[in-house]
């Protein structure tokens, strides 16, 4: 593999130190099948690791002396970013679904099965009834309204927090069961 600077990635300061950038005198090494090798010179480490065709890579910086793994940076880079990336995909969703209190009953179902698509992946429904002009002196309509779609979702949802007026609009949150 490439020297430590000519690499992408390498100049990553929050990254592990690769290769030439291992500043220790003294390094623990771990060969690429995970056996110890022992505590060596980092200019010996380096030359192994070369021999092998892959990286040197600092694993504890803060251990004495420094714990040093003999590997395939790249790769163990886009492992991590995969590893990543599978961890953000299954953070649950919040989806904000908003109607107003004259809302047809067609297109309340029509809101009703997009929250239950949602809940059933795992996320979490923001419902909101949202009042225009004088709109807002009939609240009941609205409360009415929320009560029916929570009623419709109780199967697969249970209310986490309660409807409640904020300014011109009364809002609940729901979650899966």
């Amino acid at each position: 593999m490439d020297a430590g600077g000519s690499r992408p990635g390498n100049s990553d300061a929050n990254g592990p130190r690769v290769n030439e950038r291992i500043r220790a005198p003294q390094v623990r090494v771990i060969s690429d099948e995970g056996e110890q090798l022992g505590v060596m010179s980092s200019q010996d480490a380096l030359a192994k690791a070369r021999a092998l065709n892959l990286d040197l890579v600092e694993v504890a910086a803060q251990e004495r002396p420094p714990v040093c793994r003999i590997m395939d940076y790249g790769k163990f880079k886009y492992q991590q970013k995969k590893r990543s990336a599978k961890r953000q995909v299954n953070k649950p969703q919040m989806k904000e679904l908003r109607m107003r209190p004259k809302t047809g009953a067609a297109d309340v179902q029509v809101k009703v099965n997009k929250a239950r698509e949602v809940i059933g992946n795992n996320g979490k429904i923001l419902l909101a009834i949202v009042y225009r002009g004088r709109e807002i002196a009939h609240i009941e309509e609205g409360m009415k309204l929320l009560n029916s779609v929570i009623a419709q979702l109780d199967d697969i949802a249970k209310v986490e927090s309660p409807p409640k007026q904020l300014g011109k609009r009364v809002q609940c949150v729901l979650a899966p069961k």
